[in-house]
């Protein structure tokens, strides 16, 4: 952004993209921010590998219908021969999301929308999105190979007061129902996959945000349903939280738990960027603060920046039980720092321990 002062050296960001509109447009939106440097846009994986012979990248951001060769038999080469963070950048379609989450499956580590036109604010919203991405996956190679990262003036970011108001003092009526609420970004496609395998078909209601575009999220919790004991869907205004099934916020969309009597049920609905996210972790967790206290289990993962920190804290001085993942299972190590430095965690785990803590919560132990 003009005017802003960045330290440090730029992250180096290779495009591959075989649509000349598309390659401008994302050179355009990544030179924007002072943190990030396009050193070279290619039409296809065979130009690309030309660049990287010269000078390897810090970040690819790769398209996944190419002619040639396509994005995913790219990304094999890449993984195999010489890992390199790559974002994947793709059209909102069902096919499109179909192929990106096997994209995430072989090693990508996380999914943009090609930019396109709108509004200023969606433009901006945009803008916001496909730049953090790539800050985040410059950050996985960086933790990977013991690096220091790299500091960036953090832009001013909402907070979870513009969707809802913080939780009155005082705790919760306590009821025999829990609610499990999950939040995770770079790295939580895999992650979650891992802890909602491990789960019985009758654990306690569980509502995730994953930081994901919109259209992808549907696609994201059908594959989990298939994979999974317990049922996993994308959630819709008004579903209930119930036993043994996964709520996932549909991305683009802000999701809160709501309570009626002793019913828990989620509200979806749109509203600002907060914490440069939406759906945000802060207003999942503010909203479970406020209407399950002590009923309620939060968990943070993998993932860059402070999303869920403070909303986890609201929790935790609520009554809630909250968990971290640890940092040697975390694909990046942002999110769940920022909760345990706030003092919100009651307790850090590796990922493949978080299922048998909500199971062990669900009896009631370690509370």
């Amino acid at each position: 952004m003009k005017g802003e002062v960045y330290v440090g050296k730029p992250i180096r960001v290779l495009i591959v993209d075989d649509s000349a509109v598309v390659r401008q447009a994302l050179t355009d939106t990544l030179a924007s921010d002072p943190a990030l440097s396009v050193m070279g846009a290619a039409r296809d994986p065979f130009v690309a590998a030309d660049h990287i012979a010269k000078e390897v990248p810090d970040v690819i951001v790769l398209d996944v219908e190419m002619p040639r060769m396509d994005g995913i038999t790219f990304l094999h080469t890449i993984m195999d021969q010489h890992p390199i963070p790559v974002v994947i950048c793709s059209t909102l379609t069902e096919e499109g999301a179909e192929t990106t989450l096997k994209a995430l499956e072989y090693g990508a580590v996380d999914i943009i929308l090609k930019p396109k036109l709108g509004t200023r604010q969606f433009i901006e919203e945009s803008r916001i999105r496909i730049c953090d991405a790539v800050k985040a996956a410059a950050r996985v190679r960086m933790r990977r190979r013991g690096t220091v990262t790299r500091p960036h003036k953090v832009e001013k970011k909402l907070t979870a007061d513009v969707v809802l108001p913080p939780p009155p003092s005082g705790a919760m009526v306590q009821t025999t129902e829990q609610l499990v609420v999950i939040g995770a970004s770079t790295g939580g496609t895999e992650a979650l996959r891992v802890l909602l395998e491990s789960l019985p078909a009758d654990t306690s209601g569980i509502v995730i945000v994953q930081h994901m575009p919109e259209g992808f999220t549907r696609a994201f919790a059908q594959r989990l349903d298939g994979l999974c004991r317990i049922r996993v869907k994308e959630a819709e205004n008004g579903d209930s939280v119930l036993r043994g099934q996964a709520l996932i916020a549909p991305g683009n969309m802000h999701t809160l738990v709501k309570r009626s009597g002793a019913r828990y049920y989620v509200e979806v609905k749109q509203g600002p960027l907060v914490c440069r996210h939406r759906p945000s972790v802060d207003v999942l967790f503010r909203s479970t603060a406020r209407y399950a206290g002590q009923n309620a289990v939060g968990i943070i993962m993998t993932g860059m920046g402070d999303d869920g920190s403070r909303g986890m804290l609201e929790m935790r001085q609520a009554g809630a039980y909250t968990i971290a993942q640890d940092e040697a299972s975390c694909i990046v190590f942002g999110m769940p720092k920022e909760a345990i430095r706030l003092d919100a965690v009651d307790k850090v785990v590796p990922l493949q321990r978080i299922g048998a803590e909500i199971l062990a919560l669900g009896r009631g132990a370690n509370r």
